[in-house]
């Protein structure tokens, strides 16, 4: 595992997800984030899985090649996803610190034991 950051990784979420909710009803024409806000839950939830498939492209070519520069694609890819997936957090009412907590109430657990109570769930 690498070392850790030099910065607070929880303090930077919350920063960028206060730019993202500033960014609501805001102009569309002066904001990357407004635009998508205004053009809606479809448009967003694309934005999602367009970064979702770009960061597994970018996996694989790391998987394949090692490579510094395959390695800072991947980072790029995953920061793309991560912040589509706030603007979408943000959309609907969700907060990071939710997402984080949930994290935080899986640790120390096992991952086939969290697998099989998600199994259990109703399907929807």
């Amino acid at each position: 595992m690498s070392q850790a950051p030099a910065f607070d990784a929880a303090a930077v979420l919350a920063r960028v997800a206060e730019v993202i909710a500033s960014r609501q009803g805001g102009d569309p024409d002066k904001s990357y984030v407004a635009r998508l806000f205004h053009k809606g839950t479809d448009t967003i939830l694309k934005k999602v899985g367009e970064e979702a498939t770009e960061t597994v492209l970018a996996a694989k070519d790391m998987a394949a090649d090692a490579s510094e520069t395959h390695r800072k694609a991947l980072v790029g890819e995953l920061a793309d996803l991560w912040f589509h997936s706030m603007v979408a957090m943000a959309h609907l009412g969700l907060h990071p610190d939710e997402v984080i907590a949930e994290l935080a109430r899986r640790e120390g657990m096992s991952g086939l034991e969290e697998f099989a109570r998600r199994s259990q769930r109703p399907p929807r």
